[in-house]
């Protein structure tokens, strides 16, 4: 499928790097990275800036965060990765142990991932995660009303690997969980729509195929190699975030039934049958992970890359990304729009490919403009 799409080409990556004294360093190869390119919606080189607001480190000293969500009233869910902690944080920084996560199994790039807060929180006080098990990735349901009970799966059966786990989580619009997965390292996965690997899952908060899914199964989209972020604009378009292998990272537009490629196409491949992305990036200037949307853009957290991507949106068509925060803290796991309408984001220069500080792992919080 044709879409208009942004490239952020390697004539315009070194004219970054020029204003930024260095953009990034490769990062070797190693899983979590990849990129594409189409024409750009402007001729205007990205601004290399710092940011465009005070920036506030909330909390300090957490072990690779990598999920948030929000409860009513303002606190955030937090989980961490390695540990299987999940934490609740509240807007002033005060971080409480909710309890660890029974039956985790941290390894490579698994272990507690992604979390989600029921829409009916108020009434029901259900919120879900998303971890990695002994033979599987999963996602659990558990009751948290001041205490956490026992999480009870309602998808099983997610490929594990050392390597591309997938792991976000969000309520849509349509009140239906969605679940982003990785191919976990292989992948022929990804193609296959009877694998749960390399996928966007979509379901009822009881783990069911959701209604109107087009292959009858939890499946609502195919083709992808690690997806760790998903986020919906004001139109409740779907964006996610891919990453690439060596050559192109990803934002995506998510189409009901789409084949997004992997692995026969990685970038813009404008190959009949497979669905192009929007965006693409170097794979040195991304790894996105996380991914939100506020004051009318997308804010893609970037790994390798360490620095917030800023891509503006105008009815869903994607303008010239503009790097945020570059080298300010490492490595960016998640971005979420708060209720007061700041980004928390994570870092994760703990996960084994950063280069940590005393105080790190930390969540941040960032002005969305």
């Amino acid at each position: 499928m044709r879409r208009h799409a942004i490239t952020l080409t390697s004539a315009l990556v070194a004219a970054c790097t020029a204003l930024l004294a260095g953009c990034s360093s490769s990062d070797g190869g190693k899983p979590e990275g990849g990129p594409g390119t189409p024409a750009p919606a402007s001729t205007a080189a990205p601004t290399a800036t710092a940011g465009t607001g005070a920036a506030r480190v909330l909390v300090t000293g957490l072990s690779v965060p990598w999920g948030v969500a929000f409860l009513p009233g303002g606190d955030a869910l937090v989980t961490e990765r390695d540990s299987a902690r999940l934490l609740r944080v509240t807007p002033a920084g005060k971080r409480t142990v909710v309890g660890t996560v029974p039956d985790v199994r941290p390894s490579g790039e698994g272990g507690l991932l992604g979390v989600a807060v029921s829409p009916g929180y108020a009434r029901d006080h259900q919120i879900f995660l998303y971890y990695t098990a002994d033979d599987d990735n999963r996602v659990v349901r558990a009751t948290y009303d001041g205490r956490l009970d026992t999480p009870r799966p309602i998808v099983t059966g997610i490929p594990k690997g050392d390597n591309h786990n997938g792991g976000r989580l969000a309520f849509g619009p349509d009140g239906m969980l969605y679940a982003t997965t990785g191919e976990s390292g292989a992948p022929e996965k990804s193609q296959e729509r009877g694998s749960l690997g390399g996928k966007i899952l979509r379901v009822t908060p009881d783990g069911r195929p959701a209604p109107g899914n087009p292959f009858g199964t939890p499946v609502w989209t195919y083709g992808h190699r690690n997806v760790q972020g998903i986020a919906w604009d004001e139109k409740q378009r779907l964006y996610a975030t891919e990453f690439g292998q060596v050559r192109f990272d990803e934002i995506n537009r998510i189409v009901k039934g789409d084949n997004y490629g992997w692995p026969t196409v990685e970038g813009i491949g404008h190959r009949r049958g497979f669905t192009d992305p929007l965006v693409t990036w170097p794979t040195d200037q991304a790894s996105p992970s996380g991914l939100a949307y506020a004051n009318g853009s997308l804010w893609a957290a970037a790994l390798q890359g360490t620095r917030l991507w800023q891509v503006p949106l105008r009815d869903g068509v994607p303008g010239r990304p503009v790097p945020r925060y570059q080298d300010a803290y490492g490595r960016l796991r998640a971005v979420v729009r708060a209720p007061s309408g700041d980004l928390w984001v994570t870092t994760s220069n703990k996960d084994g490919r950063g280069d940590p500080k005393p105080d790190d792992d930390r969540v941040i919080v960032l002005p969305a403009r």
